[in-house]
């Protein structure tokens, strides 16, 4: 969560001098690169050395399939484009719903039994994120529902990922299933990266761009796509998707913590007051699954 955190601010900071979909298709390219690399490293650390190989099937190709284009295509070009017409506040509050989103996937799939206090959990968090949504007096606030609503279909396919994966997870050790969603993720997204490529700019628009943003672009690729899907799963491997997913009382605070130190940026109190209320939803739902 700490990685994801500063994610906000370093694709803030990239998205100043790249276009939203070169860094989005970009990110997921080099992510899948450099998860085909670190894999046989992770294979030899401790954590992951009692994790065999397995044969992989026609079958496993497709969970893998589904499991990489909900977790790392969707979730990654939404979040990364969707961040371009909104603010860090917004994007991670939305991201922050991501057990809401969860659970309603989980009902709907019969892995979990719905309540009335799951019920007016959610109706509660939908009432706030409305709030954060429609608050403030921004006069850009269009684009900003823009950006919240690309934002908000990352985190449903973040969310698709979790609650799939779950069922899967106890049958394919972390590497395994890393590598291969991002193998799969990645392919999808080659044929974009190489038309951004192409279009961008001449080359001497390319040599334009400062090494903050090469650096922003291998920050998120490394960091924030490939280490941070790697533990998680692995985590998931071992704890309820819900314990895990708690942690994302976290994202929010801290991501607007340094969006306010670091970016400027600032909120008005209708958006606080739906923040507030979010998070008395998303309490009210995971205090019942605990």
């Amino acid at each position: 969560m700490a990685i994801w955190a500063y994610n906000f601010l370093v694709v803030k900071i990239a998205l100043r001098y790249l276009p939203a979909v070169t860094l989005a298709s970009f990110r997921v390219v080099l992510a899948s690169i450099l998860m085909l690399c670190i894999a046989p490293l992770c294979r030899r650390l401790p954590a992951f050395q009692s994790m065999k190989g397995q044969r992989i099937t026609a079958r496993d190709l497709w969970t893998f399939a589904y499991l990489g284009f909900f977790g790392v295509t969707i979730n990654q070009l939404c979040f990364t484009i969707g961040l371009r017409y909104t603010d860090v506040t917004h994007s991670s509050v939305i991201l922050g719903m991501g057990p809401i989103y969860s659970l309603a996937l989980a009902v709907a799939l019969g892995m979990e039994k719905p309540t009335v206090r799951k019920a007016a959990g959610m109706l509660i968090s939908l009432v706030g994120v409305t709030l954060i949504a429609t608050g403030g007096s921004s006069p850009h606030r269009a684009p900003t529902l823009l950006g919240d609503a690309i934002t908000f279909c990352g985190s449903l396919g973040f969310a698709l990922y979790v609650v799939l994966g779950k069922r899967v997870a106890a049958k394919y050790d972390a590497i395994t299933m890393t590598t291969w969603n991002f193998i799969f993720g990645g392919s999808l997204v080659v044929p974009l990266a190489i038309y951004q490529a192409a279009t961008f700019s001449p080359a001497a628009g390319w040599r334009a761009v400062p090494w903050q943003a090469w650096a922003a672009l291998v920050y998120v690729a490394l960091f924030s796509s490939t280490i941070a899907y790697l533990v998680y799963f692995w985590l998931l491997r071992y704890l309820e998707a819900s314990e895990i997913t708690s942690f994302s009382y976290l994202l929010p605070i801290s991501a607007s913590a340094l969006s306010i130190l670091f970016l400027g940026e600032r909120g008005s109190w209708l958006e606080l007051l739906g923040a507030a209320l979010a998070f008395l939803g998303l309490y009210a739902i995971e205090s019942t699954r605990c």
